[in-house]
């Protein structure tokens, strides 16, 4: 990761590297979040002006190889529901619970999502995953259903 933070001067030498995109099937998966970044959206016909969280969601895919995933959070009103739905799926609020957004402690948590393949809006011939869903984290002390066990 130090190497892609690195800045290039003008005459320096580079490796050319190829990364290839890998479509998820879509389904379930487990994540662990790599890192979020403060930005701003700049508004839509749809959609005022405001501040945004970038969130990079690290996932296995099901040969193993790691994927990641980029979405984008919306701080307004109108998407309380997904920046609700990502803070319970890590652990750090409770569903119905009042609390802070705490950003910096996102790196590192995990929890479960939905991942969608999804085509391009203007490109329908590309495609791309997309967290769809993030599922409520269960508490430590919650058992889980398991069939024909008590």
């Amino acid at each position: 990761m130090a190497d892609m933070e690195r800045e290039f001067n003008w005459d320096d030498e580079i490796t050319c590297e190829s990364r290839t995109f890998v479509e998820l099937p879509p389904g379930d998966y487990d994540f662990t979040i790599d890192r979020y970044e403060r930005s701003y959206f700049n508004g839509s016909e749809k959609t005022r002006a405001c501040n945004m969280a970038v969130v990079y969601f690290n996932v296995k895919a099901p040969d193993g190889q790691e994927v990641q995933i980029r979405d984008s959070y919306l701080l307004l009103g109108n998407f309380k529901w997904k920046l609700s739905q990502l803070f319970v799926g890590v652990g750090l609020m409770k569903e119905g619970e009042t609390g802070r957004m705490n950003w910096p402690a996102l790196p590192g948590l995990s929890g479960r999502a939905e991942v969608s393949l999804d085509p391009d809006r203007n490109d329908p011939s590309k495609k791309y995953n997309h967290i769809k869903r993030i599922y409520p984290k269960p508490d430590a002390g919650e058992k889980k259903y398991r069939a024909g066990v008590f």
